[in-house]
């Protein structure tokens, strides 16, 4: 099935192109150049294949995360020409006007503590996940050194989707990350899109590798773009 592209919110635009930290390190190709031309319009949601398992992968909730963006181009690359057993949503660049900034905030807030209200992209993401009957999904980040958590991690919940927790086991069986776990969504950080994912009954994981905010630090991209292969593992799409 051919990819299909939309802008999901208009309010996010920005050129991307723009943050020369992020394109130093961007590897080039077809739907990567349409992603960054979309970006400028807005939130660009790619869908690849059809059918089940419908899962969604997300980066970029904050700006001056690059890793994870960055993988998302390899990750395209690496899709090409891949016969999916499952559809494959994916938001590459969520807030493309604070990637464009290197900026964790958007409109002066953390899109990560928004999660559940009304207006914000964060909540738009949410929304598209239902709409689309998104059956789990994966939101990647990057770390600063010597802060919260600061290692490179997946933060999963039990209650009240224990798949959660599932995909976190087998996310850091395949990796270096370590596995945080909550007994319930929503208990550590409120607002945060994995947490009401999982609040809304769609199984959801945080992947962290670790890189200066801002920066690209040496192999964080192709560490998160490890747990992205391994979170598409878990549901056997490839």
């Amino acid at each position: 099935m051919q990819d299909e592209i939309l802008i999901i919110s208009h309010d996010t635009g920005g050129d991307i192109a723009l943050n020369q930290d992020l394109m130093e390190e961007l590897i080039h190709g077809g739907r990567g150049n349409k992603i960054i031309e979309m970006a400028k319009e807005g939130t660009p949601l790619l869908k690849m294949g059809s059918g089940s398992p419908r899962i969604l992968l997300c980066a970029g909730i904050h700006g001056n995360e690059l890793p994870p963006q960055l993988a998302f181009f390899k990750l395209l690359n690496y899709l090409e020409g891949k016969n999916l057993q499952g559809t494959v949503f994916m938001v590459p660049i969520a807030i493309p006007h604070a990637t464009m900034k290197n900026s964790r905030r958007f409109q002066g807030f953390d899109m990560n503590r928004k999660t559940f209200k009304d207006g914000y992209i964060s909540n738009t993401i949410l929304k598209a996940a239902k709409k689309l009957r998104i059956e789990a999904a994966a939101d990647f980040h990057s770390t600063q050194p010597q802060s919260n958590p600061g290692i490179e991690s997946v933060f999963c919940s039990k209650k009240p989707c224990y798949e959660s927790f599932n995909i976190a086991k087998h996310i850091t069986s395949q990796t270096s990350s370590k596995i945080i776990a909550q007994k319930k969504a929503g208990a550590l950080y409120g607002g945060a899109l994995e947490d009401e994912l999982n609040i809304n009954g769609i199984p959801a994981v945080t992947c962290e590798v670790v890189s200066r905010n801002g920066r690209v630090d040496s192999g964080s991209v192709e560490r998160s773009f490890i747990q992205m292969k391994s979170f598409l593992d878990y549901f056997k799409v490839i």
